[in-house]
């Protein structure tokens, strides 16, 4: 974890020089570091935006960039403060560096030991709790093939409102802890917003159209959302490569070679018998999965039959990916079931 200043919180009342311009990689030329930007509007209260808590994801950052743009020279519609994340990160085009905590998971309720990045975190979330929060969204991209999506960590009306401004699919999860929605829910309705591959310009646009209503909202209703409006879905595992296994999508001499065409399930319900990938060991399931309780549920899910990875039981995966690097730094999907919303 990076031995990391005290001090690792900057915060700022007015747009630097450079800011509304500056590509993800030159960020650091702008701010030292991780930074909480408040602005004033015409209502007051606030809304509070986190863009970049990982440094490859970029959507945030371009939409925050363009609605600042939009109202450079008048008032915004209301209170906004924008917390920009993992700079440093950014600046090598990664999700976190190896030395560092990941930014979306330092938040309080956090499962990480106190660093500077968790004290970071809660000086975030004690100030912006005498803000007159009026929600709070989080802006992700994601590496897979995944539709756009939101996810809140509460069920309440208000929730489930904000969530299906962005999208009708809506996941539902109480795990990981120590995320950014998870913490703010507690003061606001809040949301996280998974926009899809940082190279889409659909994804900026779309962020950026949410945000730009979520200004100009009077208010978020707090009546219950159509069903027809929602697809509503329930995290019940996180899945990972278990650490002592070698994986790849390319190798076959590892002990578990990966299907190319993974990222493919996200968001479709796969059988029981769909494989994963080629396993070279016979001995021990490759993959853990976590309920939301925390307990290992590995066997609930998985089997090994004739050398293969396969489901167990019909699910529906997300946030499957080719990325090696993520999977190893977070985890290879989530396993979803739906809900009635």
């Amino acid at each position: 974890m990076a031995d990391l200043k005290q001090d690792l919180l900057q915060q700022l009342d007015s747009i630097p020089a450079g800011l509304l311009d500056s590509d993800a990689r030159d960020l650091h030329k702008v701010l030292s570091g991780p930074t909480l930007l408040h602005l004033k509007g015409k209502q007051n209260n606030t809304l509070f935006l986190s863009v970049m808590l990982h440094g490859n994801e970029t959507t945030g950052l371009l939409a925050v960039q363009q609605l600042l743009k939009k109202y450079q020279s008048r008032l915004l519609p209301r209170n906004l403060s924008v917390f920009f994340g993992n700079v440093e990160a950014a600046r090598d085009g990664l999700r976190r560096r190896d030395d560092q905590a990941d930014f979306n998971r330092i938040w309080p309720g956090t499962e990480y030991a106190p660093c500077a990045e968790t004290r970071m975190a809660e000086t975030i979330v004690n100030t912006m709790a005498d803000h007159n929060l009026f929600a709070s969204v989080d802006i992700h991209n994601n590496t897979g093939l995944n539709p756009h999506y939101a996810c809140i960590n509460r069920l309440e009306p208000a929730y489930q409102q904000l969530a299906t401004l962005f999208a009708r699919f809506v996941v539902y999860f109480t795990r990981p802890k120590g995320v950014q929605s998870m913490a703010f829910a507690q003061l606001c309705p809040a949301v996280t917003l998974e926009c899809g591959r940082p190279d889409q310009t659909y994804g900026v646009k779309h962020a950026y159209d949410f945000i730009d209503s979520c200004l100009n909202l009077s208010e978020l209703p707090d009546h219950p959302v159509h069903p027809q409006d929602i697809d509503l879905f329930h995290t019940v595992a996180q899945v990972k490569v278990r650490p002592d296994v070698a994986f790849s999508f390319d190798d076959s001499d590892v002990v578990l070679q990966l299907d190319r065409d993974l990222e493919k399930m996200n968001f479709f319900e796969v059988p029981a018998g769909t494989a994963l990938g080629r396993v070279n060991s016979n001995s021990f399931l490759p993959v853990e999965a976590w309920d939301e309780n925390g307990d290992d549920v590995s066997h609930r899910y998985f089997e090994l039959r004739d050398d293969e990875l396969m489901f167990k039981r019909p699910t529906m995966p997300s946030m499957m990916t080719l990325n090696e690097r993520v999977i190893k730094q977070d985890c290879l999907c989530y396993l979803m079931e739906r809900l009635q919303g």
